[in-house]
């Protein structure tokens, strides 16, 4: 969300009423689909579609988050959650995958919800930037999303 200089809350960002209308578009079609199989396929198609229309460097990290993700925790369901890869546990999303250019910020992130079970006593991260994926930061990520549906 935005503000002005003092401080006051002066509206949307014309990026976050983008996200919240690709979201209404996702709900939408969600709600159009019958059939459980035909949905998540059409959800698996959707995310993959919406991941190859990403800028290069995004769409490289997206890409192999989708893969750790959808190997290392197959109980996970990609879905679209603001125009961005999601990826859902009995319909909660449980993380996702933000690319910088989304919102023009400096890195990517891959984020967890409050579906997530990577509760470490009082306080615990739930979003990591990313701006490449090494073998370490492949298993950290794997690791970090079979903890969350642990």
């Amino acid at each position: 969300m935005s503000s002005t200089e003092s401080g006051k809350y002066d509206g949307f960002t014309a990026a976050e009423r983008a996200a919240m209308k690709e979201h209404a578009q996702e709900r939408k079609k969600a709600a159009s689909r019958s059939a459980h199989a035909d949905k998540a396929a059409q959800e698996l198609q959707d995310v993959l579609a919406q991941i190859a229309e990403m800028e290069d460097s995004d769409r490289i990290l997206a890409e192999r988050v989708h893969e750790i993700i959808t190997t290392g925790a197959p109980a996970l369901a990609p879905r679209l959650w603001y125009g961005m890869p999601a990826y859902a546990l009995d319909d909660e999303i449980v993380c996702h995958f933000q690319g910088a250019a989304k919102f023009k910020t400096r890195y990517s992130t891959i984020g967890f919800s409050d579906q997530a079970k990577l509760d470490d006593g009082p306080m615990w991260a739930v979003g990591f930037a990313l701006t490449e994926i090494t073998a370490e930061v492949e298993a950290r990520i794997s690791a970090l999303v079979k903890q969350a549906v642990s």
